[in-house]
């Protein structure tokens, strides 16, 4: 009989690795290149995008006016000429479609300017890092891309010297990317050997899970302002419109409120004679 131990030492080996990659957020499969983790820096994009095709517009309209121009004086621009216009169309496709490029905010920039130029400098920076971390790790810099968005609209409005102000660019700005520019750090051959207990890559989830948290956190402290006036409107309205529950609200649940004042008994006015 067959010895099958070292086949069974095989198939229990493979069972725990795909267990583990299961338990860590299974295998990464990259999205389309180029996504967006938020809608801050897909609006940056679009921006980009937008000008790119307003170029090649004024570009080609320039070009085939200037043509239009030449042909009317010289009586006809011929077949050189076409092929010329045709050439300096091509060309200002390709020169003015590649530009201008969304250039990748340095660090420093992260926490400058307005909540929405900080959220989108971030999650610009954030998708340019993705590609060179673990699977675990590109799956919470996605779930922090949502999360920016949020944050991002709840500090419309914000003034730049508010405590939760300065906080928020610290926790944007500097730890979240400083917790990268760690990770990127230690030489890729050492992040799976253990240090001190732990891995990089799995101190590195471990860190951003946090991060993730804490902007979740103040997200939420930002809204309960919000959510205690929408709570007030609410009830304003629940009694300024609500019927005839709101109405026993405000009387004491029996109706119209007593005013002291008796009602005139109709059944005894005697009824007009027919004509």
């Amino acid at each position: 009989m067959p010895d099958t131990t070292r086949e069974s030492d095989r198939i229990l080996r493979e069972a725990k690795t795909s267990l583990a990659v299961q338990r860590d957020g299974g295998t990464h499969r990259p999205g389309l290149r180029g996504a967006s983790i938020g809608k801050a820096s897909a609006e940056l994009k679009m921006k980009s995008l937008l000008t790119k095709v307003r170029n090649v517009a004024l570009a080609i309209f320039a070009i085939w006016l200037g043509a239009g121009i030449a042909g009317a004086f010289l009586n006809g621009i011929g077949f050189w000429g076409v092929m010329a216009v045709v050439i300096a169309t091509a060309i200002a496709v390709a020169v003015f479609s590649s530009f201008p490029k969304v250039k990748v905010p340095k660090r420093a920039e992260l926490k400058q300017g307005n909540p929405s130029q900080m959220v989108a400098r971030t999650e610009l920076w954030l998708e340019a890092q993705r590609p060179a971390l673990p699977p675990p790790a590109q799956a919470l810099v996605d779930q922090l891309g949502v999360q920016l968005d949020a944050l991002g609209l709840q500090l419309k409005g914000l003034g730049d010297n508010e405590p939760a102000m300065a906080e928020v660019r610290e926790l944007v700005g500097e730890y979240i990317p400083e917790t990268i520019d760690n990770y990127r750090k230690v030489p890729v051959h050492l992040r799976a050997e253990e240090y001190a207990g732990k891995t990089a890559d799995e101190r590195l989830t471990e860190s951003l899970t946090k991060l993730s948290g804490e902007v979740d956190r103040v997200t939420r402290r930002l809204a309960e302002g919000a959510l205690d006036d929408l709570a007030i409107k609410s009830r304003y309205l629940e009694y300024r419109y609500g019927g005839a529950e709101a109405l026993e609200d405000l009387t004491g649940g029996g109706g119209m409120p007593d005013t002291g004042v008796p009602l005139p008994d109709f059944s005894a006015v005697p009824s007009k004679q027919a004509k």
